[in-house]
C-alpha cells in the first residue's frame, strides 16, 4: 500500500515537472524571434551613407536601418569591414543582413536577396578641379582610372576600360585613397556613385568635380544571403514600407542630403 502511494506521488510529481518544462519551451518558442540580434555589415568609408564622426556610425543607412529594426522589433550590431568583404561574409555566415549603399545587380542577386529599393543612385564621372580635357566616358581613353574594389564603378570600369583605351584601373580598398589619388594626379579620373561624391565634395575641399552626364542609373537595396532568411527579408521591407509612409524615411534623406 506504502508502495503504492509512494508510486502514486511520484507520478504525480514527475507530471508537474514535465508540465513545467513545457511551458517554459513554449514560452521560448513564442518569444524567440523577440530580441533577434541581426549582425549587419557596413562600409563606414562610404558618406553620406555610412560614415564615423565622433567615435559613432552614422549616415543614411545607418539611420535607415536603425529605424527598421526598432520598427520591427528587432536589434542589430553593425559590422564595419570593407566594402568588398561585405557580400563574402553574409556568404561564410558571418553576418545575416548588408546595408552599403549596394546597387541592385544581376550578379549580386545570384548569391543575396535584396530589398525593395530604397535609393535612386548612379555613377558619376569625376575629375581634378584644374581637369578640362575629360567630361564623358570616352575621353578616358590613355587615362589611369581609379575605383573601389567591389563597387558597381569597378565593375563599369572593368567593362568600359577595353573598349575605351584606358591605361589602367587603380583599384582601392576605400573612397578617400581613392579621391587622393585623383585630386594629386596620380589618375586623371575616377568613377563613383553620384550622391557619395556629391556629399563629399560639398563637405570637403577634395580638389574634384563631377562632369558630364550620369553614366548610369542605380538602386541600392538590403541584402540578405540569398534564400536562407526570407522572414527577416519580410520584416525588412514591411519597416523600410513603414519608414516611407510616417514621412521618417524622407526626415533621414533630407538630414544628409537637403541643399
Amino acid at each position: 500500500m506504502k508502495k503504492f502511494k509512494l508510486f502514486a506521488i511520484l507520478s504525480i510529481l514527475t507530471l508537474l515537472i514535465a508540465a513545467c518544462g513545457t511551458d517554459k519551451d513554449d514560452t521560448a518558442n513564442e518569444s524567440g524571434s523577440e530580441g533577434k540580434v541581426y549582425r549587419v555589415g557596413i562600409d563606414t568609408t562610404y558618406p553620406p551613407f555610412e560614415f564615423e564622426k565622433d567615435g559613432e556610425y552614422t549616415g543614411i543607412d545607418i539611420d535607415i536601418i536603425n529605424a527598421i529594426a526598432e520598427d520591427q522589433g528587432f536589434e542589430i550590431e553593425l559590422k564595419p569591414m570593407d566594402f568588398g568583404g561585405i557580400i563574402p561574409s553574409l556568404q561564410a555566415g558571418q553576418l545575416e543582413v548588408a546595408i552599403a549603399g549596394m546597387s541592385i545587380t544581376e550578379d549580386r542577386k545570384k548569391v543575396v536577396d535584396f530589398s525593395d529599393p530604397y535609393f535612386d543612385a548612379g555613377l558619376s564621372l569625376v575629375v581634378a578641379n584644374d581637369t578640362d580635357d575629360i567630361e564623358k566616358i570616352e575621353d578616358l581613353a590613355g587615362k589611369r582610372v581609379a575605383v573601389k574594389n567591389g563597387t558597381t564603378g569597378a565593375t563599369f570600369a572593368q567593362e568600359q576600360e577595353k573598349e575605351h583605351g584606358f591605361d589602367r584601373l587603380v583599384q582601392f580598398n576605400d573612397s578617400p585613397a581613392m579621391f587622393q589619388e585623383v585630386s594629386n594626379g596620380n589618375a586623371q579620373a575616377l568613377i563613383e556613385d553620384y550622391p557619395v561624391i556629391a556629399y563629399a565634395i560639398a563637405q570637403n575641399d577634395l580638389g574634384l568635380k563631377v562632369v558630364g552626364e550620369r553614366l548610369t542609373g542605380a538602386q541600392y537595396g538590403i541584402a540578405v544571403l540569398k534564400g536562407q532568411n526570407d522572414e527577416l527579408l519580410e520584416k525588412i521591407n514591411a519597416g523600410l514600407a513603414n519608414l516611407r509612409e510616417s514621412g521618417k524615411y524622407d526626415e533621414i534623406l533630407n538630414k544628409y542630403l537637403a541643399e
